[in-house]
């Protein structure tokens, strides 16, 4: 059974009144408030992780079968779900050519590397992808429910948010798992 993700906030909409005139807002501003509150309201409405979501990254965590997964939101049917997912071959540069460049996505990917000891670790990393050129719809509707997800993909190490592939990029990865 999905899981519900839920997330709760509160928020100020400008006021319409006029205090002396000095301080009054315009219908616009108004109706562009109340568009907000709309956005709001729709994002916060909660969003259901499928049993896929779980078991793949179980399976890129304890089995290492996959090296990264991308996660997509349903915004009819109010699912998180695969979006895609990179073999054990594939590399880093794999994902971020996976991630579109008009749409929001989340991404886990499993970072191997050598520590100065000469030792083999693995870190997790959890990447909120939000490019420039998304909806302003998309972008609240993940943003809202990031935490949730997190929550339900134990194991995380780290978090990188990212609205172009510069903040993103291996070298990033590499400076965070240090």
């Amino acid at each position: 059974m999905p899981l519900l993700l839920h997330a709760t906030f509160s928020f100020k909409i400008p006021s319409t009144k006029n205090y002396g005139g000095a301080h009054r807002k315009s219908s616009s501003a108004a109706a562009a408030a109340a568009s907000m509150a709309m956005a709001f309201k729709m994002a916060t409405t909660g969003m259901w992780v499928t049993d896929e979501c779980k078991n793949s990254f179980m399976e890129m965590k304890w089995k290492k079968v996959h090296r990264y997964i991308v996660f997509k939101i349903d915004e009819k049917s109010r699912l998180v779900t695969v979006d895609k997912v990179g073999g054990a071959g594939e590399s880093y540069d794999d994902l971020a050519a996976s991630l579109p460049t008009d749409d929001c996505r989340y991404a886990v990917f499993d970072f191997d590397f050598v520590t100065v000891d000469n030792c083999r670790k693995s870190k997790i990393f959890f990447i909120a992808w939000s490019p420039t050129a998304s909806r302003i719809r998309a972008k609240i509707l993940y943003a809202t429910s990031k935490d949730g997800l997190r929550r339900v993909l134990d194991g995380i190490h780290y978090e990188v948010q990212a609205t172009d592939p510069t903040e993103m990029g291996i070298d990033v990865i590499k400076d965070r798992a240090k």
